[in-house]
């Protein structure tokens, strides 16, 4: 089981390195991210984009070439393509999003015919060590979905609970979040998550236990869980926290980082292969983590 971030590099050390390939690599933070994990030993690449800069950039960084793979497709659409189509044909097990805008490297990455779409939603998971206890925990969606229907909710947990059985949790507790624990009308969030927690009981979600609503506070401590009177299996002892839209998502996961100064990585789910796709402003730590994740996943 993975108990900690760290831990991923040492998993992964385990086998020979894996392949990651990278849709329009001609940029400078890429290149030195490239470097970073050649040193670490976690992975080898493909750079999929213009090669001229890209070698122009490798010598810029003292980075020997000569052992990167590197296949010339200037055009941003070209090489997203590329990309997927490396992975598609098994000489790489990870793909990774450039210098290129997202909606090109998701159009390609989610072509029906040939990309990397295994069901009906991708969605972003956030993987952090917990505040309270042992272990990781899980935080979804922060970055694909904006407003999940109650269907696609139901996807983005079973997301979420593929990559926590991966981790190694056996029955991985989910924690559906809301404004508040008590069920209100007004509050259709607090509606959604009472039906989801009634479809884990009747078993149409599978390898969870799921409760909510739940208020932020007593969803990860148990503490205020018990000072409001909330019992349960879930209540204070999360593995996964599913926030109920990217709103909410999107706040929790910079906070992590701006606020609680977290070590984090990210997670793209429910596609053929795992997908790297952190933001420019991310710290270096958090791509590492994010790439080694995505090995261990693959």
């Amino acid at each position: 089981m993975i108990n900690r971030l760290d831990d991923l590099y040492e998993a992964i050390k385990q086998n020979p390195p894996k392949k990651i390939v990278i849709a329009a690599a001609e940029e400078k933070g890429i290149i030195k991210l490239v470097g970073d994990a050649v040193n670490l030993g976690i992975a080898d690449f493909i750079l999929v984009g213009d090669k001229e800069k890209i070698r122009a950039l490798l010598i810029h960084e003292d980075i020997d070439y000569k052992n990167l793979e590197i296949t010339d497709r200037p055009d941003h659409r070209e090489a997203a393509e590329e990309a997927v189509k490396l992975v598609n044909e098994g000489k790489a097990n990870v793909i990774m999003k450039g210098d290129l805008h997202t909606a090109t490297f998701l159009k390609a990455v989610l072509d029906k015919n040939k990309g990397l779409r295994k069901g009906d939603l991708i969605s972003q998971i956030t993987v952090y060590e917990k505040m309270e206890g042992e272990g990781l925990q899980l935080l979804t969606d922060c970055a694909m979905n904006i407003a999940p229907s109650l269907e696609e909710k139901k996807q983005i947990i079973n997301n979420a609970v593929d990559l926590a059985l991966k981790l190694g949790y056996e029955k991985p507790r989910v924690a559906l979040l809301s404004a508040l624990e008590a069920v209100n009308i007004a509050i259709p969030d607090t509606v959604d998550a009472a039906i989801l927690s009634k479809m884990a009981d009747r078993g149409q979600i599978k390898n969870a236990v799921i409760d909510g609503p739940f208020a932020l506070d007593n969803a990860i401590s148990i503490d205020a869980a018990r000072q409001k009177n909330i019992h349960g299996e879930v209540a204070g002892r999360a593995d996964i926290v599913m926030v109920p839209n990217l709103q909410v998502g999107n706040a929790l996961h910079k906070a992590l980082t701006y606020f609680a100064n977290k070590r984090i990585a990210a997670a793209i789910m429910g596609t053929t292969a795992p997908i790297v796709m952190t933001s420019r402003t991310d710290p270096v730590d958090t791509k590492l983590l994010s790439i080694a994740l995505a090995i261990f996943v693959s």
